[in-house]
């Protein structure tokens, strides 16, 4: 059985390839349950403990199932918040084929599958991107946005100032310029595209910031208890999902207006297969504002694992 660190993982992917992969699966037949979601009680914060299975429905295809530990008290240990593996199996003999640093996946997949839903959903010309939060994922987003959109400025925001700082220079060596900033009000009235990927419990992202045509790719408030906009951005905006039953039962920036009254479920247009598959079709009218919330999902998982697979001569 192979093992795939990291290292490898990025020397395999890149973003187009990975956004045109993720495109294909979502058109393809694959099975993918609702994954497994618990919360483990911790002094320093609850942690979250999810299991994420999805194969190939017909023969030939792969079998794969991500684990993954979302421990937010890790930052004040100076450890990532995020850990978890990917194991890629045969998916008509069930014979473990690669285990893969499932962070990694997780990270890659993540921000391609937003980029995607920006090439559907983002105004054609946006040029402005702000990144909320950064954290493991940013400069994976901060890249992946690029590959879809003619992104001419990204500005970046975290609470600690010193951590955006320290993302800016690692992308400013592969000839990306990040401006960092205090000002999160003032870079979110001017941005086309703003990116959220935090632990937030408090909204960060105010719908009255918004301007006309903006795009919300909010990736962070992964359980009901979250929250990285407020009521405001939600009624604002046209609500996309990446799966429909994902974010109506764990996207708290969903989840808290339509308990609360303000929202109804209806209100999510489509998920991103819809749009994939052109089974619900969208056009931006002058100013819409689009929210696209993300909770994660094991088909994006298997397209990310499958194509790594691909690139380590790694075949069912």
């Amino acid at each position: 059985m192979h093992v795939i660190d990291a290292a490898a993982i990025d020397r395999a992917l890149t973003f187009p390839a990975l956004i045109d992969a993720i495109d294909a699966a979502l058109r393809a037949d694959v099975v993918v349950p609702l994954r497994h979601h618990h919360q483990i009680a911790r002094p320093d914060g609850d942690a979250t403990h999810l299991i994420m299975p999805a194969w190939a429905a017909g023969p030939g295809g792969f079998l794969g199932v991500k684990i993954v530990n979302v421990y937010p008290g890790n930052a004040a240990r100076g450890l990532p918040s995020i850990h978890g593996s990917y194991l890629l199996m045969n998916g008509d003999t069930g014979i473990p084929l690669a285990v893969m640093d499932g962070a990694r996946i997780t990270a890659w997949r993540t921000a391609a599958t937003s980029a995607l839903a920006a090439r559907y959903l983002a105004a054609a010309d946006a040029r402005m991107h702000l990144m909320v939060g950064a954290g493991a994922l940013s400069a994976f987003f901060i890249r992946a946005h690029r590959a879809v959109r003619p992104i001419a400025r990204t500005i970046l925001w975290n609470k600690t100032r010193a951590n955006a700082e320290k993302v800016a220079v690692e992308l400013a060596r592969e000839g990306i310029a990040v401006e960092v900033t205090d000002d999160l009000e003032g870079a979110a009235r001017e941005a086309d595209v703003i990116s959220t990927a935090t632990l937030s419990k408090t909204p960060l992202v105010l719908g009255k910031w918004l301007k006309e045509g903006a795009h919300l790719d909010l990736v962070g408030a992964f359980n009901p208890s979250m929250r990285e906009t407020d009521d405001d951005a939600v009624l604002r905006a046209r609500l996309f999902a990446d799966t429909r039953d994902g974010v109506l039962q764990e996207g708290g920036d969903l989840v808290q207006p339509i308990r609360a009254g303000l929202l109804k479920p209806e209100a999510v247009e489509a998920e991103l297969a819809d749009l994939s598959r052109k089974t619900v079709s969208f056009t931006r009218k002058s100013g819409d504002i689009t929210l696209y919330k993300s909770t994660g999902g094991a088909i994006f998982d298997l397209a990310a694992a499958a194509l790594v697979a691909k690139a380590a001569g790694i075949a069912t």
